[in-house]
């Protein structure tokens, strides 16, 4: 059964960084991503 990970990326390097970081993740573990919005989305 995959975790789930709140992914926050925000208005700022995080919409940059967010999706490799994921991609990472995913090669390592059985996770799952919900993404929240944050910063001037919100």
């Amino acid at each position: 059964m995959a975790e789930s990970v709140l992914v926050v990326p925000g208005d700022g390097v995080g919409r940059e960084v967010v999706p490799a970081a994921i991609e990472v993740l995913e090669a390592v573990a059985d996770l799952e991503f919900v993404e929240a919005d944050a910063g001037d989305r919100v």
